[in-house]
């Protein structure tokens, strides 16, 4: 007889993780299901815009370079055409589009030719930060959702861990002691949801602030792209 009950004891005690889960309450089950879609939702963001970042950097680089060797804006126009899609070619081609659809105040004489007054390269350089922030804009898309889902994880998974909690409390009341076969499958619970949401929240927060160290970075090239453009722009003498 004692050998029966022990037996049924063992078999009831989960040997694996699968059979952990599987032993918990609806609840619990579903709060792990939440974080199982919400750690699909973090890795795909995650390497969404890793290749997004590596593309952009690249191009941008690139571009940074040659504008450097460039002798006049006709160079950079054609270095922009060859580099491809960047945040630097967007800028300068807002550039473009702003002086081709500005007159200019101050015009043409016998010693110099059409020139912007202060006001419209005033104008140009806030069309230009204007534009800086939209590309940074463009390319923070989701990444605040790394940020939601890493400091939302732990919330979830605390809620798992009290359930866990609660289960282990039921089993003591159910058996009537607190022996370990009646207090082990609820705390085991609570660890598991614990381990879960710890576990899609330290890559979310690590991406979110690598992601967001780049934006910065990227955002402050693109203003002072937009300056240099400026300054080369005024010894060309269009401005």
């Amino acid at each position: 007889m004692t050998w029966g009950v022990l037996a049924q004891v063992g078999s009831a005690i989960p040997t694996s993780s699968w059979e952990l889960i599987q032993s918990t309450d609806p609840v619990t089950k579903a709060v792990l299901a939440l974080l199982a879609v919400l750690s699909v939702m973090s890795w795909t963001i995650v390497l969404a815009k890793w290749r997004e970042f590596a593309r952009v950097t690249t191009a941008s680089r690139t571009f940074m370079q040659g504008f450097g060797f460039a002798q006049g804006m006709a160079d950079v126009t054609t270095l922009a055409r060859k580099g491809g899609a960047s945040p630097f070619a967007q800028v300068l081609a807002r550039a473009e589009r702003f002086m081709s659809d500005t007159r200019p105040a101050m015009a043409a004489t016998t010693e110099r030719s059409a020139r912007f007054s202060a006001s419209q390269v005033e104008a140009l350089r806030l069309v230009l930060d204007s534009q800086a922030e939209a590309e940074r804009d463009q390319l923070s898309r989701y990444v605040p959702w790394l940020a939601t889902i890493g400091s939302a994880s732990p919330l979830i998974g605390l809620f798992g861990t009290v359930l866990g909690i609660i289960q282990s409390f039921v089993g003591i009341a159910t058996s009537g002691s607190g022996s370990v076969s009646s207090v082990a499958p609820g705390v085991a619970a609570a660890l598991t949801a614990t381990a879960a949401a710890l576990a899609v929240a330290i890559p979310a927060v690590f991406a979110y602030n690598i992601f967001a160290t780049r934006l910065n970075r990227i955002e402050g090239e693109l203003e002072g792209f937009g300056s240099e453009l400026i300054a080369l722009l005024v010894r060309e003498e269009r401005i």
